[in-house]
């Protein structure tokens, strides 16, 4: 699809002759329409002759004029598409999902504690509250699958990916 086909179709919807029967024929009412109107309107691909004779609108012209300009969709990884999958808005929508995904949110979560530094109880579910309102089950599955370590009520990062 070039420039020039788009400039076409909005140049046949700018006239108003052209207009007024694309909008006759997306209505349904066939009768007494310009044959020249229906000529510029099916060469750009929004009007067409169907077997009995009858014009007929073509307003999936519009989509095909938009998939054409579309850009393509960028390639995530798999680890991305998990994230954007269980994360909307940078909240968690829920907690309960196969481990192997878990992993993949808990590597993201653990970016917020910065390694080497020790951390209340009280700090830790604040940064947590953040990605979801069960903070304690998300510390939890931090622990446990190693991310964070624990002593008393002190915090610390252990493990997730680190940031060069």
């Amino acid at each position: 699809m070039s420039e020039e086909d788009l400039r076409r179709v909005l140049g046949l919807l700018y006239q108003e002759d052209t207009l007024r029967v694309f909008a006759s024929l997306v209505l349904g009412d066939t009768g007494g329409l310009s044959p020249k109107a229906l000529d510029r309107l099916a060469s750009g691909g929004l009007a067409e002759p169907g077997d009995d004779g009858e014009w007929r609108a073509r307003p999936e012209r519009f989509r095909e004029l938009l998939r054409q300009r579309a850009e393509p969709p960028e390639e995530l990884s798999a680890e991305e598409r998990v994230l954007r999958t269980f994360l909307v808005d940078g909240r968690l929508t829920t907690t309960v999902m196969r481990r192997d995904k878990r992993l993949v949110v808990l590597r993201y979560i653990s970016r917020v504690f910065e390694p080497g530094v020790r951390y209340p109880e009280s700090d830790v579910n604040v940064a947590l509250r953040a990605f979801h309102d069960d903070f304690a089950a998300l510390r939890r599955y931090l622990v446990d699958e190693g991310m964070l370590s624990r002593e008393g009520n002190v915090y610390w990062r252990s493990g997730g990916p680190v940031e060069v």
